[in-house]
């Protein structure tokens, strides 16, 4: 199976190392200085589950030089879906599958648009991986885990391939018939944590311990599992109440990626998180004033980042 990486980074260059390490054709599609380490250096990968080096390594900035592949693992961020899937067409064959591992609920209808839907899975991962220097990963979670699935829910001969592949590799890897509920159980959590961790640029530990915060957080979740079944999405009934016992379980110190990433002045994938339940919301018709606050204050903040648009 030829596979390509498009956004080999902390995601991409992660589970690309992993299939790459298991022995699978694995081209990375990146750019800039961690292209140019990839390319002189290797890809280094150093992860709590055990380092290793792919080396040499096929990696390029330009699909043209691959062609069509037969899987294509699309870790970008967020907000370059579109101009990454552009980018990316000479990879996408008839018989090409388009799997996206982002953040959010609305990647595969995105993608959907460029390459039809039955080109396109739908797919999540938790996993904690970023770029440490240019070409070097460093992955620090415990989890490293995908689930993914048809959109009809059907099973598929390409699920089984794929998941195999995944699981061989060392990934934890699921395929699912109700990919929705499985992506809109993340968003609960992750459009609501890392939201009121980004607006208050406070990590768990003080967001959990005041009361109001607390409050607020259950109210963020709320807003999501009502705007999902609205939807006709199964959640299942607790669905709250065990992601805020996670939420309490969490390591005080421990931050979203999308409030490290104000801390730095980098880009935000509100829209793609909070945005998401505010379009959901006014689609169904169900009030979420706790998202649209956030949505709207990263919103400015995003403004003001280097590149950053609104």
């Amino acid at each position: 199976m030829r596979i390509a990486i498009v956004g080999a980074g902390g995601v991409g260059g992660y589970y690309g190392g992993l299939l790459a390490h298991a022995g699978y054709d694995v081209t990375f599609i990146a750019r800039g200085e961690h292209l140019r380490a990839i390319r002189s250096n290797g890809l280094k990968v150093h992860s709590v589950h055990g380092d290793f080096e792919i080396r040499p390594t096929r990696a390029t900035d330009d699909p043209a030089e691959i062609g069509p592949v037969d899987l294509t693992i699309f870790t970008v961020k967020t907000y370059d879906t579109d101009s990454a899937a552009v980018l990316m067409r000479p990879l996408v064959g008839k018989n090409t599958t388009v799997l996206p591992l982002q953040n959010g609920v609305e990647s595969a209808a995105q993608l959907s648009r460029h390459f039809g839907k039955e080109a396109v899975l739908g797919g999540l991962t938790q996993v904690v991986a970023y770029v440490a220097e240019p070409g070097v990963i460093r992955q620090e979670s415990p989890f490293r885990r995908i689930v993914f699935g048809e959109l009809d829910g059907r099973e598929t001969p390409r699920m089984k391939t794929i998941l195999e592949a995944l699981v061989r590799s060392g990934a934890e890897a699921e395929a699912t018939d109700n990919i929705e509920k499985a992506l809109w159980t993340k968003l609960l959590f992750i459009a609501s944590f890392s939201g009121i961790t980004s607006v208050t640029r406070a990590p768990a530990g003080p967001v959990m311990a005041s009361a109001e915060a607390h409050s607020l957080l259950n109210q963020a979740m709320r807003e999501v599992e009502a705007v999902a079944r609205a939807k006709g999405i199964s959640l299942d009934e607790d669905v709250v109440e065990k992601t805020m016992a996670f939420c309490e379980k969490l390591d005080p110190t421990a931050t979203s990626s999308m409030q490290r990433d104000v801390a730095s002045g980098r880009r935000l994938e509100h829209d793609a998180l909070n945005g998401a339940v505010v379009r959901a919301g006014r689609e169904t018709g169900i009030p979420t004033p706790v998202h649209e606050f956030i949505w709207t204050c990263l919103k400015v903040v995003d403004s003001m980042t280097t590149g950053g648009r609104s």
